[in-house]
């Protein structure tokens, strides 16, 4: 491979990975060679066994992102080994896509299935999904800023790129920036560095809709929360609209300023769960149908089943079961569903439910000898205030409530006193060892050790 041909691929290929998930790149793509490029047309080889299927499904993506490495004409080939253009064995040539508008090529080569028409709406994100096609339809009018938060995994880059896309196609005059938090980050560093904090400003100001993603990148980071705090403000006084993402509301980025978490809150919080079954099955059947593949419904019922709290994995689960059946010659049914999904997903025993606050509490109450009222009470006497501060503990270590919720919980406290309950715990914990006593007996009566992990 000549030095130019290798410095050519590594930029297709850097864009090729960017274009789909992890899972898929390694499986199907990375094992492509670059073989020739002649007159803007590249030569790719591909694994015998899977070079129709990379030439079918991937034809696009891979023609996009060449396109945005050699130019509009470029043209991309996919051969088996052995055969090369010029032995009169050419393969059929990738599909082609227009670069004319390049902010538009930007966002399909970006990931072509990241769109409305491929997300797949169910009761736990469709306050989100909503508000994600309003703000692109009419940005800066509807919900300004807007927040989606959600644990990894459950569809939050998928609208804000749908965002992306859909603004870039309808109103092409509108200039759109999307990020994340930690590139804003590193890009405002870099500026730092090289004095060109200008030049940073005017590409993240200078815009009309400005999409982050895992904005909660930015705590702890002080120079990095002032630089994003006065942008926010001189877009928002601008009349752009902002989006942002988080794993987790605002209400709980703690460690973020106060200031920011109030922006962050003054337009709409659109929180994202974990998909039921049926919405699980639907993005499996969703994505075979996209990826063309001929699957069994019992084996998607499988993964469905299995996979309960991830987009992601759900997709990566469905992207191995194909791999496994297109190199061994296997039909994609529920035996080789399941036969996959033991190796990446042993099946374990139930977990038991996970105690809520109220449980706590009352295992409090029992273990110390008082009543509930006394336990939530403004009393501050040491009778009290220790067991209440282990409950709080507690319920933060074995709940997924939020410090306000968990103050709520005890008598409408606000969050900084939790915090205080969690340090004050945590320095008795390592201090003094009948503290620690009362502790684990106190984790003992909330979840028994027969029902532990």
């Amino acid at each position: 491979m000549n030095e130019e041909l290798e410095q050519i691929w590594s930029e297709v290929r850097g864009a090729l990975a960017a274009s789909v998930e992890d899972p898929t790149f390694r499986i199907w793509l990375e094992p492509l060679r670059p073989l020739a490029l002649e007159n803007h047309r590249l030569t790719v080889e591909a694994p015998r066994q899977t070079c129709d299927w990379v030439r079918e499904r991937f034809g696009r993506a891979l023609q996009t992102s060449a396109a945005a490495v050699l130019g509009a004409d470029a043209q991309v080939d996919v051969v088996p080994p052995g055969r090369q253009r010029g032995d009169g064995k050419a393969s059929r040539p990738s599909p082609q896509l227009s670069t004319a508008d390049p902010q538009a090529a930007a966002m399909a080569a970006a990931n072509p299935k990241l769109t409305f028409d491929q997300f797949v709406i169910g009761d736990s994100n469709r306050l989100a999904h909503a508000a994600a096609l309003t703000v692109s339809e009419l940005p800066a009018q509807a919900y300004n800023p807007l927040f989606i938060c959600g644990p990894p995994g459950v569809g939050k880059t998928h609208l804000l790129r749908s965002i992306a896309a859909f603004v870039t196609s309808h109103n092409p005059g509108l200039a759109v920036q999307s990020t994340t938090g930690e590139a804003f980050t590193n890009d405002f560093l870099r500026a730092l560095g090289a004095s060109s904090l200008e030049t940073f400003k005017a590409r993240f100001r200078g815009v009309d809709l400005l999409l982050i993603d895992d904005v909660q990148f930015l705590e702890r980071k002080t120079r990095t929360e002032e630089e994003f705090f006065h942008t926010f403000n001189a877009l928002y006084d601008a009349g752009s609209q902002i989006v942002l993402s988080s794993d987790r509301p605002p209400r709980d980025l703690q460690a973020l300023e106060d200031r920011l978490r109030e922006r962050f809150q003054s337009g709409l919080v659109a929180d994202i769960r974990p998909p039921d079954l049926s919405t699980r099955l639907a993005i499996l059947r969703k994505r075979a149908q996209h990826d063309s593949v001929d699957i069994a419904a019992l084996a998607l019922e499988a993964v469905a089943q299995r996979i309960t709290v991830n987009v992601r994995a759900l997709e990566g689960a469905l992207i191995r079961i194909v791999a496994y059946g297109s190199l061994t010659g296997r039909p994609l049914d529920r035996a080789l569903a399941e036969e996959v999904l033991d190796v990446l997903y042993p099946e374990r025993p139930p977990t038991p439910s996970k105690p809520d606050i109220e449980q706590i509490k009352q295992a409090t109450c029992a273990q110390f000898g008082i009543s509930p009222a006394d336990l939530v009470s403004g009393g501050r006497s040491p009778r009290l205030t220790q067991p209440r501060q282990l409950a709080m503990y507690l319920a933060r270590e074995l709940t997924a409530s939020s410090l306000p919720t968990i103050g709520r919980a005890f008598g409408g406290r606000d969050h900084t006193t939790v915090l205080h309950a969690l340090r004050r715990t945590d320095q008795r914990i390592a201090s003094d060892p009948a503290y620690r006593v009362q502790l684990e007996l106190l984790r003992s009566a909330v979840i028994p050790h027969d029902r532990r992990d």
